[in-house]
């Protein structure tokens, strides 16, 4: 019996190691053209992060990974004398892309790299991010931990792996074996967090001795960060707080209706709550906007007026709550059939043990509720947007029915729906994102001397975000054949050029592969 249970160990941790292994991007391989001498992309339509109008057609030059030119090269419907166009040198390489708009790649400022509990691996949710535009991602905790997310920066910024550029932060007190007991502790763990080489810093909240200590030697150092400000805590330190404090940006919303309640100090929890039964938590959190002060109020104009002078950063993730106004809708998004892995299915469906799968009795009042939610939600967005304040775009996709890369794009559509301009919205996934990680000389627009990181698509996505997802838009063509775009067809990441479409289907082989007995 005793070689039995040896042997079992050994299976088991014969397994994990070959998991530990699998969860690790290969090498690029043959995905990513470049980087050239000389690389130009002719006769763009430009749709630039700093909410300029539209221009074109531009001829854009690239050198190894950095953009040297932007030229416009004629007007619409009219034919380019070839004069006026940048010269091809020896060695270098074009592409036609006449009648095409070109962004800047996008910033995911909220984009874990997939979990063991999920059952994603990298390579699989890297080349989703780079099929849907995305070429800078914040990881907001390291979860999969820190030496293993500073490998794959380190690979992708070598571009020895198809991936984008990659931010660590770290969970607050990762590492460690005990709690925080003391502020030295605490200062300790911030500076030796910087040293690791990690570029700052996950809260969820925690004891207002401890954050505020943790926030003041995280800023002396330099370093950013960014705070979920979870319900266990929020009573004692909201979002103003932690602004206040020195936290540079905030995830979500928890933590702001807190912030500005007026004639309450908790949230009206019902006496029956229990915050570990997820349905609990998730259902009377979209009760929690209405608590909180009236839109454009004195308290809710003083809050929004505070944090937009501490120049905070709000990221809103509006994407991995949407499922909770018409679950229906998010359960049968068109790209589950093709790009989403068996093991992140399961862990969607309703569970009392996997987080964000608290479908236990969702229904009609619970939808009506978080759509009341969203409405004052979003109004304070807008505003905050209307009077100077940094929104970004994050994701937070492997959660709650949204799958890496689309869960950006559907960003995007909510951040329109919220009010903001196309232009705004593309602001907001480039530059504002670029500011927020303090990286606005390198990314976030298109212009001489940047990082060339930069998102083709074959149709306007000022007219039409949807032509952004991985699997088009629909349309109906002249013969009354129904047809869908192509989506993103070239993400360039340094100077290297993506074929997307490629990426994609490499996704839909990985899942094909996964549904295999």
């Amino acid at each position: 019996m005793r070689k039995f249970y040896l042997l079992c160990s050994l299976v088991l941790l014969l397994c994990t190691c070959v998991r530990a292994q699998k969860t690790y991007a290969p090498e690029r391989g043959d995905f990513g053209d470049g980087p050239h001498s000389q690389l130009i992309l002719r006769g763009l339509v430009v749709i630039n992060g700093n909410c300029a109008p539209p221009i074109g057609p531009v001829d854009i030059v690239i050198e190894g990974n950095k953009i040297v030119s932007t030229s416009t090269v004629g007007v619409p419907g009219m034919e380019i004398d070839p004069k006026r166009r940048p010269k091809l040198k020896a060695g270098g390489k074009e592409i036609d892309c006449e009648g095409m708009y070109v962004m800047p790649g996008f910033v995911d400022m909220h984009g874990h790299i997939g979990h063991r509990a999920q059952g994603d691996y990298a390579d699989y949710v890297f080349k989703l991010w780079l099929g849907h535009g995305v070429t800078t991602i914040r990881e907001p905790g390291s979860f999969n931990g820190l030496d293993w997310v500073l490998e794959h920066q380190k690979r992708s910024t070598a571009n020895t792996i198809a991936a984008p550029r990659i931010i660590p932060y770290t969970g607050f007190g990762q590492g460690r074996d005990e709690p925080f007991t003391t502020t030295d502790q605490v200062r300790e763990w911030v500076r030796e967090n910087k040293a690791k080489g990690s570029a700052g810093v996950k809260f969820f909240g925690a004891r207002p001795d401890l954050m505020a200590a943790a926030l003041e030697e995280n800023k002396k150092i330099g370093q950013g960060s960014a705070c979920h400000h979870a319900q266990m805590d929020v009573g004692r330190w909201n979002v103003l707080k932690s602004a206040r404090a020195g936290l540079t940006s905030m995830e979500h919303w928890y933590g702001l209706p807190e912030a500005m309640f007026d004639g309450r100090t908790v949230q009206d929890y019902p006496v029956d709550y229990n915050y570990q039964n997820e349905q609990d938590r998730f259902g009377e959190a979209g009760r929690l906007w209405e608590q909180a002060a009236k839109p454009y109020s004195d308290k809710w104009n003083a809050v929004m007026d505070e944090l937009i002078a501490l120049d905070f950063t709000i990221n809103p993730t509006f994407n991995i709550y949407d499922a909770n106004r018409d679950v229906m809708r998010a359960r049968n998004a068109d790209w589950h059939a093709e790009y989403t892995l068996p093991s992140l299915w399961k862990f969607f469906q309703p569970s009392r043990i996997s987080h964000g799968s608290y479908w236990h009795k969702w229904g009609t009042e619970q939808e009506v509720n978080w759509k009341k939610n969203y409405q004052l939600w979003m109004t304070f967005i807008n505003e905050y947007k209307n009077r100077g304040g940094r929104v970004t775009a994050g994701s937070d996709s492997g959660y709650i029915y949204q799958v890496y890369g689309f869960g950006l794009i559907r960003e995007l559509e909510l951040l329109r729906e919220a009010g903001f301009h196309p232009l705004e919205v593309i602001r907001s996934a480039t530059l504002s994102g670029a500011e927020a990680l303090g990286m606005d000389d390198q990314i976030g627009t298109i212009e001489p001397g940047k990082l060339a990181d930069l998102v083709i698509v074959g149709e306007n996505p000022l007219a039409d975000l949807k032509v952004l997802y991985g699997t088009g838009a629909t349309r109906l063509d002249e013969d009354g054949e129904v047809t869908t775009t192509k989506g993103i067809i070239y993400t360039v990441k340094d100077g290297i050029v993506y074929d997307a479409v490629k990426l994609r289907e490499d996704v839909k082989r990985m899942v094909r592969e996964a549904k295999k007995p």
